[in-house]
């Protein structure tokens, strides 16, 4: 009974913070099911992915009702995505942990510091990035599309913050973000679930507490980037979180 009453509130508790953010919450749940309930990575993977999807469609119908969600960038994001979702399925087998979990990391690092430098640097008159922003969405799409085929992850760190550095504000981020990871989740969750067995005592109460916490997110985020220097520290800890998780993913 503790433990489930645990699970309600990491839920809603990660709910709140990852669909303000527009992630998906993978990397937490994962650590919290491997560290209470002592699951299997197969086993922790599939409910991970599992237990994020009800909070993204959540989520996501309630940035889309407020008219938040570019669809047009989001599409592209999740075409390239999905293929890469089945890649790295088939891939981790034969990948060593230690090699992807590296990878990983220096990819959230790469692109943690990426969006600190952009909020920080003016930019200069006619210049131009070296990708366009339709092959750099197509990047961001296939990064975040390895990470929930690779390791189970919801995969919403490179597409959040890609959007970010794409020039869109953090609340149409979010939503667009929440969209995306409601399409790779679902890839995910049946691709992960013919590989591990679901714990659905932990997933129950994890889907309870993070579906409040996803109710309660857009009117919050909405809030906190309602004026441009609260948008800007947000973006700020968004780049300085995504650091963190490559550093923790990495080491």
């Amino acid at each position: 009974m503790g433990n489930l009453l645990l699970m309600v509130i990491v839920g809603l508790a990660v709910g709140i913070f990852v669909i303000s953010l527009g992630g998906g919450g993978g990397a937490i749940y994962l650590g919290v099911l491997t560290a209470i309930f002592q699951l299997s990575p197969g086993a922790a993977a599939a409910t991970s992915i599992v237990t994020s999807l009800p909070a993204l469609i959540m989520g996501s119908w309630s940035y889309y009702r407020r008219g938040l969600i570019n669809f047009r960038l989001g599409n592209r994001m999740l075409i390239a995505a999905i293929p890469s979702i089945f890649v790295g399925f088939f891939i981790s087998p034969w990948l060593p942990e230690r090699v992807y979990k590296l990878v990983i990391g220096l990819i959230l690092i790469f692109l943690g510091v990426q969006l600190i430098v952009k909020l920080y640097r003016q930019p200069k008159a006619g210049h131009q990035s070296r990708l366009s922003p339709e092959a750099a969405s197509v990047l961001y799409g296939i990064m975040g599309g390895l990470m929930v085929g690779i390791a189970g992850l919801s995969g919403g760190g490179p597409i959040t913050t890609g959007l970010l550095l794409l020039g869109a504000s953090m609340a149409a981020a979010s939503a667009t973000s929440a969209y995306v990871l409601v399409g790779m989740s679902v890839v995910g969750a049946l691709l992960h679930i013919s590989g591990g067995s679901i714990d659905w005592h932990a997933a129950g109460g994890l889907i309870a507490g993070s579906l409040v916490g996803a109710f309660l997110a857009p009117p919050i985020v909405l809030w906190m980037t309602a004026k441009p220097a609260r948008a800007r520290i947000i973006k700020l800890f968004m780049g300085a979180f995504i650091i963190v998780m490559g550093l923790r993913t990495a080491l």
